[in-house]
């Protein structure tokens, strides 16, 4: 949703700059003061979160925790629900600033300290360079087809960059399409799971949520305690997806985004208007400012709560009634993970699928995973690209000489083919393996951005705009939940996450 669209225009620049009222954040330039727009109504079907959706609902939720659920039963479902509802405070925190500046959270860690911005741009290179969830949805599309799955998976990362390439505004398009993928995933495998499942793993489902604490003493094993972190950092979005959230809400026009341009495709690229040095503030002491600053906060409280949250649960739930199932058409599932089969959790769950009345049923479960893959891709690449492509363009010396759209594309391709030659070339084990590094590098970043969160909202915001005690409490807790578990399993174990 371009939600510029649905409100009022952005309002014009000022003539001249010489009495312009300015905020100072950090070591960086200073932002105008600009009006904000109005806010769209709170209640809306699609919006930036849907990026977050896409990524998020990926090998966390239907490998990883269905993995878990097999071998130690829905009980450990509470640490999901701790994962993603700490997710969601991080959305709203990620919001604040990106929504309250039109900048990225990246160029927010610049104003605090350039080195941590460095760190990330290192990072986003070193986890995203592995196309795990894209090999890991090819793999299951060859279960169907026959297909080796590391022809699909080349085959359909030449796709994502033709048609990013070839698309004139990319956000527009992307946005739509991730809206349907997620949509035909929501209601087909809640409907499957209705058919293969019954009341009772429902409600052991949902009980599980709530049980806090339950923790066997298998899982604090070295072979499990480890995959459990894991899994814990793929609940939801992992890694930096929560930092490229804050692009997609600029590119959305949300908050002081609306006054900065849209990227483009190459071949519209000639229509994009020049780049601003820094985002914008606006007034915080003008009462009506604040009274659309409310209206915003409302707006993006809606898509971390129901958009977010809520569609990430259903899909997960879903899911597990389905490994339940797959449990009982399949008692030696638990077994078989236990021994190493790490492709068992799937293949038992497509047998579940078959089991509601027709082989055809289990085909379609392996064609869901194979559409997570495919989402979790488009969102990913094109979420790279805008990272890496931000940074570069503002604190790259002579980085500004190319369009935001070619550096786009750089990034892009980049990432293609360095991709293709890891699928044919690389020394990774399989989809499974390239995913353990995925979840490996993920959980240290997460930590990062809470400490980084932390640092931009109280001290580059103004203060009438600052988050509360609890919510800072709650990203304090998130940086020291996912380092913690990280350094315990460096120092307990040896092991970083798998």
């Amino acid at each position: 949703m371009d939600v510029t669209s649905k409100t009022s225009e952005v309002p014009e620049e000022p003539a001249a700059a010489v009495t312009e009222k300015v905020w100072k954040a950090g070591r960086l330039e200073p932002m105008p003061i600009r009006k904000l727009p109005d806010a769209p109504p709170s209640l809306h079907i699609l919006g930036p979160t849907v990026f977050l959706v896409a990524l998020g609902v990926g090998m966390g939720e239907s490998y990883m925790w269905p993995r878990l659920v097999l071998v130690f039963g829905p009980d450990i479902r509470w640490l999901f629900m701790v994962g993603v509802t700490l997710q969601a405070f991080v959305l709203l925190e990620m919001a604040r600033y990106a929504m309250a500046t039109g900048e990225s959270i990246f160029f927010g860690a610049a104003r605090i300290f350039k080195p941590l911005m460095w760190f990330f741009y290192a990072a986003a290179i070193l986890i995203y360079m592995w196309p795990g969830h894209l090999s890991a949805g090819a793999a299951a599309f060859e279960e169907i087809s026959g297909i080796p799955w590391q022809v699909t998976a080349c085959v359909a990362l030449v796709f994502v960059g033709v048609l990013f390439s070839l698309l004139s505004v990319i956000y527009n398009f992307l946005e739509k399409l991730l809206g349907l993928l997620i949509g035909l995933l929501v209601v087909g495998t809640s409907v499957i799971a209705a058919l293969v499942g019954n009341w009772d793993d429902l409600g052991r489902t949902l009980s599980g949520m709530f049980a806090i604490g339950y923790f066997p003493d298998k899982a604090m094993t070295s072979a499990w305690f480890p995959i459990v972190v894991g899994s814990i950092a793929f609940a939801g979005p992992s890694g930096m997806q929560q930092m490229w959230y804050t692009l997609q809400l600029r590119d959305s026009g949300a908050g002081m985004g609306a006054h900065i341009p849209k990227i483009r495709g190459l071949r519209t690229e000639g229509e994009a208007e020049s780049m601003p040095s820094r985002g914008f503030m606006f007034d915080t002491e003008d009462p009506a400012e604040m009274a659309k600053w409310k209206g915003w906060r409302k707006w993006v409280t809606f898509d971390a709560l129901l958009l977010f949250w809520g569609i990430t649960m259903l899909v997960t739930i879903s899911f597990t009634v389905l490994a339940m199932s797959a449990a009982r058409e399949n008692p030696n599932v638990a077994s078989l993970i236990e021994g190493g089969d790490r492709s068992a959790a799937l293949k038992a769950m497509s047998d579940a699928f078959a089991s509601a009345g027709s082989p055809i049923l289990g085909t379609l479960f392996f064609a869901f995973i194979a559409l997570i893959g495919l989402n979790a891709t488009l969102g990913l690449f094109d979420s790279f690209s805008r990272g890496q492509a931000d940074m570069t363009y503002y604190f790259v010396p002579g980085a500004k000489r190319f369009s935001m759209s070619r550096l786009y594309a750089g990034f892009l391709w980049g990432v293609i083919l360095f991709g293709i030659l890891i699928l044919l070339f690389g020394p990774a084990d399989g989809p499974a393996g390239i995913l353990d590094i995925l979840a490996f590098l993920s959980t240290f970043a997460m930590g990062a951005y809470c400490i980084v969160l932390l640092l931009t909202n109280n001290l580059l915001l103004p203060k009438k705009i600052r988050p509360g005690p609890v919510r800072n409490v709650i990203i304090g807790f998130g940086a020291v939940f996912y380092l913690g578990m990280l350094f315990y399993c460096l120092i307990r174990f040896g092991v970083a996450v798998g």
